[in-house]
């Protein structure tokens, strides 16, 4: 179990932030990374040609680092949407096939399928269920094309077996593509034992990183594909700039193709090698060991109030997600920040993510302002 870690966040002791599904704050150290990062802009003549390139490869190292494989397979982009977009850009579906996503799965994540199954021609499959890995594999026939899945869902942390869906996936010839926004960082991945095509990040939230950054992973089938924008920083040969008029035709190295314009973004990449280097340091395993048992002990609280949460076996051990009477109140998540305790709903459940920094008297007070308003 790691200790309480709250002396290393910006979070005054009355408040309660029970939300890193929503957003995860930034320790004072990635706050600095960035400010430090901002006044380099202040004064561009300090920027060298290297300076361009330096950060976004760190950030790849500590990527590979936190999943398990060479920075080569890492692209740096700006959002989830943005790396979904590269991989429905890339993936071939055809008329009659099937594109399969989860019940309730997070709009990114599923707009950009809708929207090419109308262009294909392909079916929009949706798996949904109390066992959402049984769901998926339920729905994967000889005639998928990709299946679009996360760890856990958003809504209310159910689990999906990404290593058995993976394997149906590669049984019939489909393609795995991951949005692992809600769950990496906080929750166990191996990337080579799933395997996918490509997998997504947006690092605001479990990743504790700054906003408009995330991640890329592509798998090396994949590294011939199209990039979304065809920038001078994603060529061969880009690191001089004095021969940039000499235009390549070949792309860097493995994912870096992919990379998002203006990759080197001199605020935020400093302040997300930061956060990343600080999750490699606690190690996922111990976060997750800490964040479940947390975690059941709130449940265990909460059944006692009569809100029932999603079983243990069924949901992340990182989420808890507790249902909710039609007795509640329907602004309950405001009148909770009304009392210093934030957390959010998802339809008709309470999802409740606490962290490194949650203490005994947040969880007090969190209680203490359920009894008042349920």
């Amino acid at each position: 179990m790691l200790p309480n870690l709250r002396h290393l966040f910006d979070i005054p002791e009355d408040v309660a932030y029970l939300n890193c599904a929503y957003m995860g704050p930034l320790m004072h150290k990635v706050v600095e990374a960035a400010e430090k990062g901002a006044r380099v802009k202040a004064q561009p003549w300090t920027i060298k040609p290297s300076d361009f390139f330096e950060t976004p490869e760190k950030v790849r190292e500590l990527t590979g680092k936190l999943i398990g494989c060479s920075a080569d397979h890492i692209a740096v982009i700006p959002s989830a949407s943005y790396g979904l977009a590269i991989a429905a850009r890339n993936l071939t579906i055809n008329k009659g096939q099937s594109i399969i996503v989860a019940g309730e799965q997070f709009p990114s994540n599923r707009h950009i399928w809708a929207k090419r199954a109308e262009e294909t021609g392909a079916d929009l499959v949706t798996a949904d269920g109390q066992d959402l890995t049984e769901a998926f594999l339920g729905a994967i026939t000889a005639d998928t094309a990709v299946v679009a899945a996360s760890a856990c869902r958003w809504t209310d942390g159910r689990v999906i077996d990404l290593e058995k869906v993976s394997k149906a996936c590669k049984d019939v010839g489909a393609a795995l593509v991951l949005d692992l926004t809600q769950s990496l960082g906080a929750m166990p991945f191996d990337v080579k034992a799933v395997d996918p095509d490509f997998m997504v990040c947006a690092a605001y939230k479990w990743l504790l990183g700054p906003y408009s950054s995330g991640i890329l992973y592509v798998a090396e089938r994949q590294w011939e594909g199209s990039p979304i924008e065809e920038g001078w920083m994603n060529r061969a040969g880009a690191e001089n700039f004095a021969r940039l008029v000499d235009y390549s035709n070949r792309y860097r190295h493995g994912a870096r193709r992919f990379d998002m314009g203006e990759v080197a973004n001199f605020a935020a990449l400093p302040a997300l090698c930061v956060a990343l280097s600080q999750i490699i340091e606690w190690s996922v395993d111990n976060l997750y060991l800490s964040l479940s048992r947390r975690n059941l002990e709130l449940a265990a609280r909460a059944s006692t109030m009569g809100l029932l949460p999603v079983g243990e076996t069924e949901r992340a051990g990182h989420f808890l997600t507790l249902g909710l009477n039609e007795s509640a109140p329907a602004d309950l998540v405001q009148k909770l920040a009304e009392e210093n305790v934030y957390v959010s709903q998802r339809g008709a459940s309470l999802r409740i993510t606490p962290h490194v920094w949650t203490t005994e008297q947040d969880i007090e007070r969190l209680f203490s302002a359920l009894k008042k308003y349920l």
